[in-house]
Formats: structure tokens, C-alpha cells, sequence
């Protein structure tokens, strides 16, 4: 019996052929092709690294003012101190009196002159050549050093299967007729050329990654992704789903019913919405639609729309959201309108008790629920639904990648699908939706419903935190309602941030003529819901609460939202909190309080916030700052995304590799798997969700 061999570092890091080497490109370059003097490197070293050698003279370790290895090494010119703040018995080994080292780095002014402090460190003898290419750094991990990398970069590069594996099948003819410029490398050479640059190579665009070789691998790793999706689509096409076509009915129809129970009108940008994913739930494929709005502009009628479509054909429709608050104000919401008309709501969440939940999953099994409401309790395995023929999916970038495969999965078989409406208060930016959301159609609602006022943004120093108080008892003395938002729940010395639990006991004595509520996410449910339903209701004035409510509150007489320590909150986080307000028809105040000093990121930040309430702007002024990852919810996946290419960067390749991915299923079907083998892997499920 053989055992099996634990993996080897390298391969933990996922390095485990010569293709996935070859692939794990540099992040910087050392210049190790320049060698100077001592004397030279005194001269020339300060504010960038340099490089120098020499025998070792000196080799002590010092204890104040704390443990820290002293070097000195001199040549014919002069001597230099190196100073190891952290080191192993193996480095001072290496570096015994009289070895001779070369040494890499920036030099400084120490207590005692000049010195490099931590130098990248070689022992090597004086006449050793140097090398005629830039060294690589490449992304570690603890244990695995730069030595055991470069090695195994350099060993897979000669690997006889790598020319294969990097082998060009792309036709000429249609590179030429994409590309811009015929000056980008063959992609064997472009990623020799990353690996092992020349002495002269244009360090700047290696490093910014605009050079022509980062551009070949960049457009090769696009045109994967826009492959894979354009395939999703058409695949998607292939499928089954159920057709749900508005017919003239005899009887009134659930659809009719709740457009005469909805105390207002559509707007014109939620009828044409409408009209969108009305033709999609027609066709015999499953929808695929993002309805993107921002906060407060209606999606939640939509929603409501599509379900009773799907309930008027004999369907369930389920809606899920990322909360137990959202979940729950749709439950509420959907009560409201569809009671009065007999549609049979189960509501399912992770909060209820045991014998509560069973029922629910037998109202969902039996198919005696129509409509399905809840968190994410929705995917799990004891939940099987009779005839699922809709799931939408609220704030759908808060559900992790895997976790929207799950329901996709989940809801169909290999002859049927269910269709799919994602919605999200977040807009996506244009270069996210062209590479991420390809296989999406997006639908937009631009208009706020009539009566909806814009709010006014304003940013107040903390040090004005009791003239804001006085202008809120003024606020609540109207009659109106208002919001004060916490980051923290409990002390926290490091971040030295007022908590929720001490502004709640503080705003409680300022304003003894007003009820002060508390909510955070710690407390149980019930007790939740039962502040929540107070402050519905105007029993309670002033809500101070944590991120809990940044969604799916909804109280139009709450139109004032002060934000404490809004510098610790994102651009999303911030915008989504203040669409809490501005949702009855008073004029509605955001107020951002911040404490000094502020990072010039954050300055940025809330001065745009003052400045627009724009969600495509502020979303993409979000992307730039966060990358896509979190506004995709590929964080919670754990799988890797693009790995070489930056979206604002390099947005203009995108519309190259799509043209391209177009062009090469149309004429080159017999490529594209290769292709995609070589760059995704296994990973080209999760671009299909």
C-alpha cells in the first residue's frame, strides 16, 4: 500500500505543472545587472536600491535598544553597515567574517553613518557574473522563498510540454484584423519576456503592465472569460423553461389583481422594465436579467410583478435576500399586496424554530405555497420546492458566487430551468457588467417614483457633534424621523470609535422629549423586528442602529440620517445607507460626520458623496478604489478572478476580446476549448453565474 506524498509548498501555492508556473507571472523586478562600489553605492544609493559587495569585516549581534544583527562589510573604496532587525541563525551563518556577499538595497543614515537596513543578501564569490536579465519577485507565500520560485520557474520554461501548452493557434488573420498594433509578442515569448526581462527593458510599463508582452497575456486571459460567458448565454438558450406569456384570462389574474391593489401607478421606467422581463418570462429559455435601480426607485414592484406572472401559470416564485431585515420587509411588503388577493406566502429563514421551519418546507414541497420568501435558508438541501418556475435574488452581489450557482442549480433539472431575476441597489459599472455580467441582460430603472425628493449630503466635522444633536432635536420637534448610524457595536480600543450602545445611552438624555430606539445585529430576531415595527409605526423617533438597516428599510417619515465615523465606510455601504431616506415627501438630510485627520482616499470619498448621489458614478468610483471582487461577491467564492487584468486600466482590451471571442465561435469552434483549458480550467463554471 502506498501512501500518499503531502504536497510540497509550491504546490499549496497551486503550482503544480509547468503551465501553472509559467503562468504565475512577476509582481516587480529587482535590477540585479548593475554592480557599484561601496563608495559608489554611499554616493548613489539613497531613495532607491542599489546594488554592492564586499567581505564581511564585522558580524555581531546587538541587544539595545533591541536584538539586531550588525554587519559590516568594506571593499578597496570604503565599508557599509547592514542592519537585520529579524534574522535567522542562517543568515548570520552566511554572513561569518570573511565571506564575501553582495547585497541589494536603499541606503540610509543610521546612529552610526550610512547603512542598509534589511538588504537582500548573496554570498557569492568576487569575480561571480552578473546577471543579464532583471530578477524577479514573484507573489509568495510564508515558507516558500523568492530562490525556490525562480527555480521552478526556470526548470518549467524549459519544460519540453510548456511549447505545447503556449503553442499559437490564434489565426493570424483574425489577430490582425482585432489587434491595433502588430507589436505584441508570440505568447511563448511574452511570457519568456516577463519572466526574465532584458538589462534594458522599460521597467516602468513591466511594472505598470502596459508593456506589449503584459498586453499579449492580458488579451489572451479576456478573450477566455468572454469565450466562456458568450457560451453561458448560448448555452442558457439551449435550455428548457416555462413559458409564461401574458394571455387574456377570463377570470382576473393575480397580475391584474396586484396592479389594482398597488396604491400608485408604474413609473415610465418601471413599466418599459416590465415590458423587458415581461417578454423574457415569455420565452421557452430561462431569463437571465440584473434589474439594476438605485435605492428607493421601485425594483421590489417588479419583483412582485414577475412572481405573480409565474404564480398565474401554476408556478411558485421564490425571493431571496442577503438579510433577515430585507427578507423580511419583502415578507411584509408582498403581504400587503397579495393578502387581499388569497396568494399563499411561506416565509423561510435560519432564525425560526424548528417546528415553524418544517412547516414552511411542507408548504414549499406540497406546492400549497405559491410564493416563497427568505435569506439564503432558501438553498439549503432539507428545501425542496413543487414547481419552482422564478427565483429572484435581492442585492445579488451579497450572495457569494457558489451560493447563486446553488439556487441555479438547485431549480432546475437537465430538462427544466427556472427563471432568474437578480436585483441590486448597486450599480454596476460598465466595464463589470461587460466582463462579469456578459452573460446577464440588464435592465435599469433611471427614474425615481413622483413625490421623491433629492437628498441633500452634507459633511460636519465630529467636533460639531452637539451642534448636529441641537439641529436633530429641532428635526423630531416637526414631527419627523430620523436615523443615526454606528460602525461599532462594542469598544473597541484600536479604532477609538463611538459605539452604538454609548451614542444610544447619550441621544437618549440630549432628547428625554423623544423615544430613542436601538437595533444591531446581535440582537435576536424577534426583538428586531419588534424596534423595526416601533419605528414604523412612529413610536419611536430616533433610530440609532449599526449597517443592519442598510438595506430594505422603508420609513417615509424618516428623513434625516446622520452617519457617524463615515470615513469607515465605503462609497457602496454610504450610499446604500442613505437611500434609507429620502423615501417620503419632506426634504431628506444625510448627514456625514467624521473625525480627524482624514486620509486623502477619504477626503476623496466623501466629498463625491457630498457631491452626487449618481449610483453609476459612485459605483465606479467604488471599483477603482475595491477592485471587482467584493462588488461581485467572488470573495465569498474563494475562486481566483482575472489575474493579470485591471478593469479600469484596461477596459479598452475588453471590447477587443469580445469581438474576438465572437469571431472565433463563429469561424474557429475547434479552438475555443483549448483555449479555454489553457486559461480557466476548471474555472469557467463560476463565469456562469
Amino acid at each position: 500500500m502506498t501512501t500518499k506524498r503531502p504536497p510540497t509548498a509550491l504546490e499549496k501555492m497551486g503550482l503544480n505543472s509547468p503551465m501553472a508556473l509559467a503562468l504565475h507571472l512577476p509582481s516587480r523586478y529587482e535590477d540585479e545587472t548593475e554592480l557599484f562600489t561601496i563608495e559608489e553605492a554611499l554616493g548613489l544609493g539613497r531613495f532607491h536600491s542599489i546594488q554592492t559587495q564586499g567581505i564581511v569585516i564585522r558580524n555581531q549581534v546587538m541587544f539595545r535598544p533591541r536584538r539586531q544583527l550588525l554587519v559590516t562589510i568594506e571593499d578597496d573604496t570604503a565599508s557599509l553597515q547592514l542592519r537585520f532587525l529579524n534574522f535567522y541563525p542562517s543568515q548570520q551563518k552566511q554572513m561569518a567574517v570573511g565571506a564575501h556577499v553582495r547585497v541589494r538595497g536603499e541606503v540610509r543614515e543610521g546612529y552610526q553613518g550610512a547603512e542598509m537596513v534589511h538588504p537582500t543578501v548573496r554570498a557569492v564569490p568576487p569575480d561571480s557574473p552578473l546577471p543579464a536579465s532583471l530578477t524577479p519577485v514573484y507573489p509568495a507565500s510564508a515558507g516558500v522563498s523568492q530562490a525556490i520560485i525562480r527555480k521552478a520557474v526556470l526548470q518549467a520554461l524549459r519544460d519540453a510540454s510548456l511549447k505545447e501548452s503556449l503553442a499559437e493557434f490564434l489565426p493570424p488573420k483574425l489577430m490582425a484584423a482585432i489587434l491595433p498594433t502588430n507589436d505584441w509578442p508570440p505568447l511563448q515569448d511574452a511570457i519568456a519576456y516577463l519572466h526574465q526581462p532584458p538589462a534594458d527593458a522599460n521597467t516602468q510599463s513591466l511594472l505598470e503592465r502596459t508593456h506589449p508582452a503584459w498586453r499579449r497575456v492580458q488579451f489572451e486571459e479576456l478573450l477566455a472569460q468572454q469565450i466562456s460567458l458568450k457560451r453561458a448565454h448560448a448555452i442558457r438558450r439551449e435550455r428548457r423553461a416555462p413559458s409564461f406569456a401574458k394571455t387574456a384570462q377570463k377570470t382576473t389574474s393575480i397580475e391584474d389583481g396586484l396592479l389594482k391593489v398597488l396604491p400608485f401607478e408604474l413609473t415610465g421606467a418601471q413599466a418599459r422594465v416590465w415590458s423587458e422581463i415581461g417578454f423574457d418570462l415569455s420565452n421557452t429559455f430561462p431569463m437571465n436579467r440584473l434589474l439594476q435601480g438605485d435605492v428607493g426607485s421601485g425594483k421590489t414592484v417588479i419583483a412582485a410583478l414577475a412572481a405573480a406572472r409565474a404564480m398565474d401559470h401554476g408556478y411558485q416564485a421564490a425571493i431571496m435576500a442577503p438579510t433577515e431585515i430585507l427578507a423580511e420587509q419583502h415578507y411584509l411588503k408582498m403581504q400587503e399586496w397579495f393578502g387581499p388577493l388569497g396568494v399563499k406566502i411561506a416565509w423561510l429563514s435560519g432564525s425560526l424554530k424548528a417546528k415553524e421551519k418544517r412547516l414552511a418546507q411542507e408548504m414549499i414541497e406540497s406546492g400549497d405555497a405559491q410564493l416563497i420568501i427568505g435569506t439564503h435558508a432558501l438553498i439549503q438541501d432539507k428545501v425542496s420546492f413543487a414547481k419552482l418556475g422564478l427565483a429572484v435574488i435581492d442585492e445579488q452581489h451579497r450572495f457569494g458566487v457558489r451560493q447563486r450557482l446553488e439556487i441555479q442549480q438547485r431549480v432546475g433539472s437537465e430538462l427544466f430551468y427556472c427563471h432568474q431575476l437578480m436585483m441590486s441597489a448597486t450599480p454596476i459599472p460598465r466595464t463589470l457588467a461587460m466582463t462579469y455580467y456578459a452573460d446577464l441582460d440588464v435592465s435599469v430603472i433611471d427614474e425615481l417614483p413622483p413625490g421623491r425628493k433629492p437628498i441633500t449630503t452634507k459633511v460636519v466635522k465630529a467636533s460639531r457633534r452637539d451642534e448636529v444633536i441641537s439641529g436633530l432635536h429641532d428635526w423630531l420637534a416637526k414631527g419627523l424621523q430620523a436615523y443615526w448610524v454606528c460602525p461599532l457595536i462594542e469598544e473597541s480600543e484600536v479604532l477609538q470609535l463611538q459605539t452604538a450602545v454609548e451614542s444610544f445611552e447619550q441621544l437618549t438624555q440630549a432628547l428625554p422629549t423623544f423615544k430613542v430606539g436601538l437595533v444591531h445585529g446581535r440582537l435576536k430576531s424577534e426583538e428586531k423586528a419588534a424596534v423595526m415595527a416601533a419605528f414604523k409605526a412612529n413610536e419611536i423617533q430616533l433610530l440609532v442602529a449599526t449597517t443592519v438597516i442598510e438595506v430594505g428599510v422603508d420609513v417615509p417619515n424618516a428623513a434625516l440620517m446622520v452617519i457617524e465615523h463615515a470615513e469607515r465606510f465605503g462609497y457602496a455601504q454610504i450610499h446604500q445607507l442613505r437611500g434609507r431616506v429620502g423615501r417620503g415627501s419632506a426634504d431628506s438630510v444625510c448627514i456625514l460626520m467624521y473625525a480627524e485627520p482624514l486620509s486623502m482616499a477619504a477626503k476623496e470619498r466623501l466629498q463625491t458623496l457630498r457631491e452626487t448621489s449618481d449610483g453609476f458614478v459612485i459605483a465606479e468610483r467604488d471599483l477603482s478604489l475595491r477592485g471587482p471582487g467584493e462588488l461581485l461577491g467572488a470573495k465569498q467564492s474563494g475562486d481566483a478572478m482575472l489575474r493579470f487584468v485591471d478593469l479600469q486600466r484596461d477596459a479598452w482590451l475588453i471590447e477587443l476580446a469580445q469581438t474576438a471571442a465572437g469571431r472565433l465561435l463563429a469561424e474557429h469552434g475547434d479552438l475555443v476549448e483549448r483555449h479555454l483549458e489553457r486559461w480557466l480550467g476548471s474555472r469557467t463554471e463560476f463565469l456562469k453565474a
